[in-house]
């Protein structure tokens, strides 16, 4: 089974924050794949359903994000999976708005609800690092990703949204290329290219000059 974890802050409150936009992608995949309703288990929100083949339960963790860890903990010995069976999605604010990046194991790069689940199952999990942008001053960091997406964000971030689910699957069964072509199509899909092939240049040649030989003239010339 796959533990797919998405992070974020509970209520009404935090529920458009930069900081909610894990909440935000597991809210998508449940929402397109079918999967069960949310109900209250392991200090957080679960669904569970299926995405392909793989069995898979969703958790958004309501213990608030520096405290994490622990609902992924305890969801992840009930569910008898191993780190290596855990994917987080979660806000990067070192990478640009719209982009997307793949992570297994190393640090927590200072990111608080990394940090707890580093903690609680160590780091050998799968993230997927959902760019916010960066404020410019690490003083400001703490208001910007507890602030709303702006109304600008909105096309970009649908567009994350929706390529993520259209990729899950190889996502889940380990294709991470796969997943990633995948939201680079919808934030930049390809245009069939509605403009013409260029003519080819039309050489134009000097005209012939007025030939008045008569044949016979001509076929003499000719053996010259």
């Amino acid at each position: 089974m796959k533990l797919i974890v998405g992070l974020g802050n509970p209520g009404a409150k935090y529920a458009q924050n930069r900081h909610n936009i894990g909440f935000m992608a597991v809210d998508r995949i449940a929402a397109d794949h079918g999967f069960a309703p949310w109900r209250s288990k392991f200090q957080g929100q679960l669904s569970e359903g299926r995405i392909g083949s793989e069995k898979v339960a969703l958790l958004k963790p309501e213990t608030f994000m520096n405290l994490s860890g622990q609902s992924v903990g305890e969801a992840m010995r009930y569910l008898k999976a191993a780190p290596e069976d855990v994917i987080v999605f979660h806000d990067e604010l070192d990478l640009a708005p719209g982009k997307v990046r793949l992570k297994t194991g190393g640090g927590h790069a200072g990111h608080n609800g990394l940090r707890s689940i580093h903690g609680h199952i160590g780091p050998d999990y799968d993230r997927v690092r959902m760019g916010i942008g960066h404020p410019g001053h690490k003083d400001a960091v703490a208001g910007y990703v507890l602030r709303d997406f702006a109304k600008a964000d909105a096309a970009w971030l649908d567009d994350v949204l929706r390529g993520l689910s259209d990729g899950i699957t190889e996502l889940v069964t380990g294709d991470g290329p796969k997943f990633l072509n995948a939201i680079a199509l919808r934030v930049a899909p390809a245009r069939s290219s509605t403009s013409k092939s260029k003519p080819k240049p039309v050489v134009e040649t000097a005209p012939a000059e007025d030939d008045n030989r008569s044949a016979m003239q001509k076929l003499v010339d000719r053996f010259r």
